[in-house]
C-alpha cells in the first residue's frame, strides 16, 4: 500500500469497525461488507448460485474483478450471451453473468443455468434489482431465480461516501479540504450514481477554472 493510500486511509472518519481499502482499492464499509466477505469466502457458500445486486456505480464490477483475480473464472456480459457461451463456460469453475436485464433470451439463460448446475459449478449474476423480482415468461426460469443466494450492496453511508469522493478526486489530482467533503455529504443524494455525476462535474469545472475547489464550485456541481 503506497503512501498516498495510507494518507487517504488516515483521513477516513466515522467508522465503527476496522475499515480500509483492500484488494485493488476497494473500500469495505457496512453497505458492501457482506458482499465483499461472501465473494472472498468462495467456495464456502450456502448455494452455488449468487445474485450480486446493487445500483449502477455501486462497485459490483469492482468486486467481480477482485473475485476473478483471486479465484479465476469467466465473465460474460448478459446481453452478449450466445450459444457459444455454453461451450465457453465448459473449462471454467466460476461463471459470472454481468448486468442481467429482463429482456434476455430466456431459453438460452435457462440452458446456461442448467448446465452450470449439472456440472456443479458456481454462478454469479449481477443486476440492479434481485432477479427473483424479474418477471420471466418461462416459469422454470422464475423457479430457478428463487434458488440464488442474494447479496445486496446497500446505499452508501457517510464513511463510504467520504471515501469515494476523496478517492475519486485524489485520482484526478484534485485536492479538497475535509470540511468541504463533509459539506458535500450533507447535501448530496445518497446514491452511487449521484456521487459519480458530482465527481464528473467537479472535474469538468476545475479543469475549466484551473482554481482550487471552494464552496462556490461545490454548490455549482451540486446544482444549487
Amino acid at each position: 500500500m503506497g503512501d498516498e493510500m495510507k494518507n487517504l486511509n488516515q483521513q477516513i472518519i466515522h467508522f465503527d469497525f476496522e475499515q480500509n481499502f483492500k484488494d485493488q482499492d476497494f473500500y469495505v464499509s457496512k453497505s458492501n461488507e457482506y458482499s465483499f466477505k461472501l465473494l472472498n469466502n468462495w467456495p464456502k457458500w450456502e448455494k452455488n448460485f449468487v445474485n450480486l445486486i446493487g445500483e449502477n456505480f455501486s462497485g459490483k464490477s469492482h468486486l467481480i474483478n477482485i473475485f476473478l483475480k483471486n479465484f479465476k473464472g469467466i465473465k460474460i456480459a448478459a446481453d452478449k450471451i450466445t450459444n457459444d457461451s455454453l461451450k465457453e463456460i465448459k473449462i471454467y469453475e466460476n461463471i459470472i453473468l454481468e448486468d442481467l436485464l429482463e429482456n434476455i433470451d430466456e431459453n438460452l439463460l435457462f440452458t446456461l443455468i442448467n448446465t452450470i448446475e449439472q456440472d456443479n459449478k458456481y454462478l454469479i449474476v449481477t443486476s440492479t434489482k434481485p432477479i427473483v423480482e424479474f418477471k420471466f415468461k418461462l416459469d422454470d426460469l422464475n423457479s430457478r431465480a428463487k434458488n440464488f443466494l442474494l447479496s445486496a450492496i446497500d446505499k452508501p453511508e457517510d464513511d463510504l461516501m467520504y471515501a469515494l469522493i476523496l478517492k475519486n478526486l485524489s485520482d484526478r489530482q484534485i485536492s479538497i479540504d475535509k470540511k468541504l467533503i463533509d459539506f458535500i455529504i450533507k447535501r448530496i443524494t445518497r446514491s452511487y450514481g449521484k456521487i459519480s455525476d458530482f465527481i464528473y462535474k467537479i472535474d469538468e469545472i476545475s479543469l475549466k477554472r484551473k482554481k482550487p475547489i471552494d464552496f462556490k464550485i461545490i454548490k455549482e456541481a451540486l446544482g444549487e
